[in-house]
């Protein structure tokens, strides 16, 4: 062997890996793969982005595709699937702050999601501080925390939710001194939570978790953990109309920052609310039934609601609010 090679070589000249904007892989690699994520994991929200223009449809399913992977690694699942094995999630949490952090410094992180966001957040803006707003909402998973109270669960949903939409909005080209509008950004993001909530609240149930808050339980007189027994499907059918009474608030107060959108970004935005919220009132309108077979919105159900969302995204006449919701970004946040 030459003798040059048992050379140890000096830590100075080592060249550390240059940081780039989407951990130095390419854009369109990287948007393609946020399109099969977006089409696989929520086919209402891949239905509503392709009427954005083209840079933010891309810069959207970016932010998507990081969204849909720290939820899938904290619940085990693949794409929204079935909820996997618990056990270790505190551990996976931890994985997707480090992950995220290093996208957002421009590091490889070997990961096509973490990358995407990595880029989109160079691209629009975005911080750890918007990032670790979402993460938190994983945290609470992982802590297996249960809402005592309606308070607790609107930060919950803020932190899964409504702190996407914000998200969303700034990717959308909103200033971030608008504050106005980034909390109606927030108010579409807490109506299309608890439209989840109510319609798959058997589901979380099975998974062990629940996102009724305690108080609730107790006024309908529900023993702990026998909320989704079929002898307390009417009370669950009450507590669901909560929930979507509050998404009604919440999505009406979204339509008013939606009206400052451009055009494009305003037809779809106002396609997702619609069809989000179809799904809400089809869990109201089944009552006890509305857990027999999981809601959905057909393909032609999307249609519908995105020519609706086309005209009234013409008009752009948001509708007067009779209240402001109760719960703003400003409490949850």
């Amino acid at each position: 062997m030459n003798k040059e090679s048992n050379v140890i070589v000096p830590p100075h000249t080592i060249r550390p890996t240059p940081r780039k904007p989407g951990g130095g892989r390419n854009r369109a690699p990287l948007v393609e793969k946020s399109r099969l994520a977006i089409k696989q994991g929520s086919k209402s929200f891949s239905a509503a982005s392709r009427l954005f223009d083209r840079t933010t449809r891309e810069r959207v399913w970016m932010l998507y595709a990081w969204c849909r992977r720290c939820d899938d690694l904290t619940d085990a699942q693949d794409m929204g699937g079935e909820l996997g094995d618990q056990a270790g999630i505190e551990e996976r949490v931890k994985h997707i702050r480090v992950l995220t952090q290093a996208a957002l410094d421009g590091q490889p992180t070997a990961d096509p999601a973490f990358d995407a966001f990595g880029l989109v957040a160079s691209e629009v803006g975005l911080t750890m501080d918007d990032a670790e707003a979402v993460i938190a909402g994983f945290q609470l998973d992982a802590e297996d925390w249960r809402p005592r109270s309606e308070a607790d669960l609107m930060r919950y949903c803020w932190h899964v939710a409504g702190a996407v939409g914000v998200m969303m909005a700034l990717v959308m080209g909103v200033d971030r001194a608008d504050e106005d509008t980034l909390d109606r950004a927030c108010d579409l993001g807490l109506a299309f939570q608890l439209a989840n909530i109510a319609r798959d609240v058997v589901e979380d149930d099975a998974a062990g978790r629940c996102y009724l808050p305690a108080e609730w339980l107790v006024e309908e007189d529900i023993e702990p953990g026998q909320h989704t027994k079929p002898h307390h499907r009417q009370e669950l059918a009450d507590m669901a109309a909560r929930l979507v009474r509050r998404m009604e608030v919440h999505a009406k107060s979204s339509r008013i920052g939606a009206s400052r959108l451009p055009f494009r970004s305003r037809w779809a935005i106002l396609s997702a609310a619609r069809i989000y919220t179809a799904i809400g009132r089809e869990v109201l309108a089944k009552g006890r039934a509305a857990w027999d077979h999981r809601v959905y919105t057909s393909k032609a159900q999307k249609i519908g609601h995105a020519l609706a969302a086309f005209f009234e995204a013409l008009v752009n006449r948001p509708p007067a609010l009779d209240d402001e919701p109760r719960w703003r970004r400003a409490d949850l946040a």
